[in-house]
């Protein structure tokens, strides 16, 4: 039966930065790890729902992840940059700039257009010999064991465009495949879950203005309104509203929606002129505070779906990927540093603790995925806890609570080291 050393389910953004990155890694005698990655739909004509019409927004750490990857080279002829961003509370004075001049840098961060990347990640997967790329199939089952899993595939399962194996196994299955996880249902782990009575409308729209690379965050009664700059002088909308007024505003045709879009947002950018097709979203928070299992691992959505408040779900997603990575490379360095020398006769002693680590140091292994553990649950707490926050206190008109946030934004506005507090968070720094 054939063997892959990481299988990951879910072509996503996740996904597919995942095993781009693990493919760069190689085993002692030099060769590549073996990668599959599976996924149900192809990123064409957006049918791929992690590659639709939306938009992300890249924070300035993010980029430089991938840069040390090597992958902002496909994302940069297609980021258009933040150079500053706006926060302000609708109907109050509050108010906070940031300027990327301020800290001498380029941007603050980047807006990725999601079914342009998918085409170019797509791509450069079926380029990549150390990937296996199944698509389009799905998971028909899976079973762990001790040393490894063992999946099966359905019946439809291609390889790159041609017929494949149906069954093989690996020693680390990770599960990139969004907040419906497959993978996460099957393990069955404790989730934590709050549903925040939302909806998110998201559109590109055009506006009489040109952005500038200017990013709004506007704060309302309901919810944020999030204007992110695109390519053409067009903007990424996301604006949180409750559940019965986007559906209102959805029935809307697009002059009366542009209108009361023009309320909500005010004329920062001048009047608004079109929008595209809109989507909506419901909004909850669902997570796993332990997203990792024997030789299974949770990454992306899969993991912890946020509230789009604060912009940092695909962040903080890329920093699970990056922390995968870096805990393989790792796990590999250990294996080869104690590896015995070629020809040595040497072993160590059954009851050697060098040699039960030795057992345990594998791919997928208690060590390895005990490591990413600890590396990545305190990030993932602490930015659940800030978006949450976020979400209940920048979506409620209680007057006390309003003149709150308003005299915090005109504070942080004042005070050099809160605003630039602010600024590191924007720009996914811990």
């Amino acid at each position: 039966m054939t063997h892959y050393d990481v299988v990951i389910n879910g072509g996503g953004m996740a996904g597919a930065v995942l095993a781009l990155g693990l493919s760069q890694l190689k085993h002692s005698n030099g060769l590549a790890l073996r990668i599959a990655l599976i996924e149900k739909s192809r990123p064409e004509h957006n049918l791929h729902p992690g590659f639709d019409a939306r938009s992300i927004a890249i924070a300035g750490h993010s980029q430089y992840l991938l840069q040390q990857l090597g992958l902002w080279p496909l994302f940069a002829e297609l980021a258009t940059p933040i150079t500053d961003i706006q926060v302000s509370d609708r109907g109050h004075f509050g108010q906070v700039n940031l300027q990327a001049t301020d800290y001498n840098l380029p941007a603050l961060g980047y807006v990725i257009e999601l079914n342009p990347i998918g085409q170019v990640l797509y791509q450069q997967l079926l380029q990549t010999p150390a990937i296996d790329l199944f698509c389009p199939t799905h998971i028909q089952s899976w079973q762990q064991a001790q040393d490894a899993v063992t999946i099966t595939l359905s019946d439809s399962s291609e390889k790159q465009g041609a017929a494949g194996h149906r069954q093989f196994t690996t020693g680390l299955l990770v599960g990139a495949d969004g907040n419906h996880s497959a993978i996460s249902r099957q393990l069955n782990l404790p989730r934590r879950q709050f549903d925040y009575q939302q909806s998110a409308i998201i559109a590109n729209v055009q506006t009489a203005q040109h952005h500038q690379h200017r990013a709004f965050e506007r704060f309302t009664a309901q919810g944020p309104v999030a204007l992110l700059p695109m390519s053409q002088g067009r903007s990424s909308l996301v604006w949180c509203v409750s559940n019965a007024r986007a559906e209102q505003l959805m029935a809307l045709n697009e002059d009366d929606f542009l209108s009361e879009l023009q309320q909500a947002f005010g004329y920062r950018l001048g009047r608004f002129i079109r929008t595209g097709t809109r989507h909506c979203y419901p909004l909850v928070l669902d997570e796993v505070p332990k997203p990792w299992h024997h030789r299974v691992v949770l990454v992306g959505n899969a993991a912890h779906l946020l509230h789009p408040i604060a912009g940092q779900g695909f962040n903080l997603g890329l920093r699970d990927v990056a922390a995968l990575i870096e805990q393989t490379r790792q796990t590999l360095s250990f294996a080869r540093t104690n590896a015995p020398a070629p020809g040595s006769s040497n072993k160590p002693s059954l009851n050697d603790s060098a040699c039960s680590e030795q057992a345990l140091a594998n791919i997928g292994g208690y060590q390895m995925l005990s490591r990413y553990g600890q590396a990545r649950q305190g990030d993932q707490a602490n930015l659940v806890g800030i978006t949450s926050a976020l979400a209940l206190l920048f979506s409620n008109n209680d007057p006390l609570l309003a003149a709150g946030r308003n005299m915090g934004l005109n504070i942080m506005a004042a005070c050099g080291a809160l605003k630039h507090t602010l600024a590191w968070q924007a720009m996914g720094k811990r």
